[in-house]
């Protein structure tokens, strides 16, 4: 299937692929994983993300959980695979009467420590009245628990959020709902995507602004970033996932704007997450999870078109998934003889809701040629992590990332530390 769009109006570096591209001489080596259980009594595990709280230079884990928000401190190099150095500290808790959703952590300032916001008040059914964003503002001492700010104004649902690079060079936050306001069954009103602005008092109220309002629905999007030359700044810009498929949206000269839309499915089934990779040759492809929770892996590769075009080609990787919920790309295998390593794709799923014998796991996907036609599945966990969520770092600093997840039916936080050894070692 090839669906048509112009020429890098996806996302901002999107290279295309030239004919006869060589492919490897060798595969890519069979990723190694050692797992290490943080936490196995958390309640249901929303979220996660990665960041440095405290300010120690290592990057540090946070957990949206059903009603605390936690963070488990980096004990460091020596001591990381001893889960009993990763204490555990709660930023907040019972925040509202509802579970809590999600979490977004970054050093917005430059001091080396991050800022965090959380989403709460999650009752999807109640498309009116539910949803919560607030601004957790830190203690001197970081570890004790955080002053929650709550934003007057959001819009129900609230599902998703990420800090974002805007185009003065600060940092804004962007929040996304699952569903629009009064919408029922994912029809009536579109989902408004929120940008809230910081303000120079973080108790004061953030302005906010729309920056998509074309989806019913929306589950999941990716942050995309672009290099800036000295002295220049690029605004992010941002891939989104829901209901109606893909789409991208930009800061325009005076506000946010779409780009063409990528649907996906014939006809379209709508999309749960998204994330973007790179091939070895700087060639970047977007990989889905379809539909929302849903059974398929793809992958959508860029081809040429003809009159200045580009086609992106849909490859199905896996239709196997039991609601598929995490999803992200990196080099995790490092070097491949004669080049360098392209992303590979690490994809979670956790099992249909209110089983105990319905499939989980956890699998890493590695492209086998140059132009990501052909894939290898290695299965990283076929039993022993429900995947709520995932995330990619390098925890301790020996250059190679790591996947942190957090388990639904499973009640657990692990870290797969990264002990791949290139081929030919």
């Amino acid at each position: 299937m090839k669906l048509k769009i112009l020429s890098g109006a996806l996302f901002p570096l999107v290279c295309v692929m030239m004919a006869g591209a060589p492919t490897w001489a060798a595969e890519p080596p069979e990723p190694k994983f050692t797992a290490v259980t943080l936490d196995d009594h958390i309640q249901i595990g929303y979220g996660l993300a990665i960041a440095d709280v405290d300010g120690d230079g290592h990057p540090d884990i946070l957990l949206a959980d059903k009603k605390q928000f936690v963070w488990y401190r980096n004990p460091g190099p020596g001591q990381s695979h001893d889960p009993s150095a990763w204490h555990k500290y709660l930023l907040a808790e019972n925040l509202t009467e509802d579970d809590n959703v999600c979490i977004a952590a970054q050093d917005i300032d430059g001091d080396g420590k991050c800022e965090i916001a959380v989403g709460a008040a999650w009752k999807p059914s109640d498309t009116e009245k539910s949803g919560a964003v607030f601004y957790l503002i830190p203690p001197t001492d970081r570890t004790q628990p955080w002053t929650p700010v709550k934003f007057p104004s959001v819009e129900p649902t609230t599902h998703r959020m990420r800090w974002i690079k805007l185009e003065d060079g600060k940092w804004g936050l962007l929040v996304a709902p699952l569903h629009g306001r009064g919408n029922k069954n994912g029809e009536g009103v579109p989902a408004k995507v929120l940008l809230y602005r910081p303000p120079s008092d973080p108790h004061a109220e953030w302005p906010s602004e729309v920056v998509a309002d074309r989806f019913h629905m929306t589950h999941n999007f990716v942050r995309l970033t672009v290099a800036s030359g000295a002295g220049k700044n690029t605004p992010d810009s941002v891939l989104l996932g829901g209901k109606e498929g893909l789409m991208s949206f930009r800061h325009g000269k005076a506000q946010w704007e779409a780009t063409a839309p990528v649907m996906a499915g014939d006809p379209p089934a709508g999309v749960g997450e998204v994330r973007v990779g790179s091939l070895v040759n700087g060639v970047q492809f977007i990989t889905t999870v379809e539909p929302m929770h849903g059974n398929m892996l793809a992958v959508y590769l860029p081809q040429k078109a003809g009159s200045g075009a580009t086609a992106l080609e849909r490859h199905i990787l896996s239709d196997k998934l039991v609601e598929g919920h995490a999803l992200a790309c990196g080099n995790m295998l490092g070097g491949y003889p004669g080049v360098s390593a392209s992303d590979q794709i690490v994809i979670g799923w956790r099992g249909k809701a209110g089983t105990t014998d319905t499939p989980i796991g956890l699998a890493l996907w590695a492209p086998l040629d140059t132009k990501g036609e052909k894939w290898r599945e290695s299965v990283i966990d076929p039993d022993g992590m429900a995947c709520e969520d995932l995330q990619l770092a390098d925890l301790n600093g020996d250059g190679k990332l790591d996947i942190i997840t957090s388990g639904r039916r499973t009640h657990n936080v692990k870290i797969y530390f990264n002990e791949t050894a290139p081929s030919g070692r």
